[in-house]
């Protein structure tokens, strides 16, 4: 879906946006709420934890694969899997990280034969039997829908909760600000989709035809890579772009994309950002680095940027 133009993009997105609408997401507050107070409660009288593998990753792979109808005893092997995806668009990919990939692949083709004899009333069982239009998903259109969704559809929010509370780490006047007042997440979360921009880079586009752009021509036929974390500093569109300001009003950001590709699980990462960062706040008054940040470590990747780990320290 990501590398199509209509209609086939059209066809496709039209088989799942019905799963992401905002109402619909909005139901999921209570669950995605009670998640994050269950990992805060079992990690928060230990005085340290990796904010990544305890906190950011766990709360949005555990929804998207009960949205898709995982099994809760699978679930811990889809991390490594999808880390072994987005580490393809890295420039040092190695072979070690295809026999990963392989394996989701036959992972999910066997997960699709259970499906198919017994539905359930989950995400995949409906993508299975969905018609839109007299059209259904085929096979392979099947497989890369339920790769994007798991993949896209929790290491973008681990990277925009982990990014977010590493900025306000750094930025302890505005982390104080949104502590006093916790109405202000969602101004907040806008900002910090801005200023860390989990997804760097977009995906792959080709010119229909020749370009020109501030001098620059880029001729038809040819592959091209939007820098969203440059974009979302123009100085020409953000005012002092360089600094946190978790009250920016307008906040044009494109940390979601735009027009026809403008990200279908928007409304669920939102509201997962929004409650994982206030619920940690809250529950967790003294949150602090555990060592200086210039010593974390950057996952690689040209498309998404995100932590490898973030140790915190706080009072147990």
């Amino acid at each position: 879906m990501l590398d199509l133009d209509p209609p086939d993009h059209t066809r496709l997105r039209a088989l799942v946006h019905k799963a992401f609408t905002p109402r619909l997401v909005e139901q999921m507050r209570a669950r995605v709420q009670t998640l994050a107070d269950e990992l805060l409660e079992g990690i928060t009288r230990h005085g340290e934890m990796d904010l990544i593998n305890d906190y950011a990753l766990p709360l949005p792979m555990t929804i998207i694969t009960e949205i898709l109808g995982v099994p809760t005893s699978d679930r811990h092997k889809f991390h490594k899997w999808s880390k072994a995806v987005v580490s393809l668009s890295s420039p040092n990919v190695t072979m070690r990280v295809l026999p990963n990939v392989w394996m989701f692949i036959r992972y999910l083709r066997r997960f699709f034969k259970l499906r198919r004899q017994d539905p359930q009333d989950d995400l995949a069982s409906a993508l299975i039997q969905a018609e839109e239009a007299g059209d259904r998903l085929s096979e392979d259109e099947l497989l890369a829908m339920v790769f994007l969704l798991l993949v896209a559809g929790h290491e973008t929010t681990v990277n925009l909760i982990g990014s977010g509370v590493l900025a306000l780490l750094e930025h302890p006047d505005q982390m104080e600000k949104l502590r006093r007042d916790p109405s202000l997440i969602k101004p907040a979360v806008e900002e910090l989709l801005r200023f860390t921009a989990p997804v760097f880079m977009s995906t792959e586009r080709y010119a229909r035809e020749d370009v020109t752009i501030h001098g620059v021509t880029i001729p038809h036929g040819e592959m091209t890579f939007g820098v969203i974390g440059s974009a979302n500093r123009d100085e020409n569109v953000f005012e002092n772009p360089d600094a946190l300001d978790i009250t920016r009003e307008p906040n044009k950001h494109l940390s979601f994309g735009q027009g026809i590709h403008f990200c279908l699980g928007a409304p669920l990462a939102r509201l997962e950002a929004q409650i994982a960062i206030n619920t940690l706040l809250l529950r967790v008054p003294d949150l602090r680095l555990k060592g200086p940040s210039e010593s974390l470590r950057w996952r690689p990747s040209m498309i998404l940027r995100g932590l490898d780990a973030l140790p915190v320290v706080f009072q147990g």
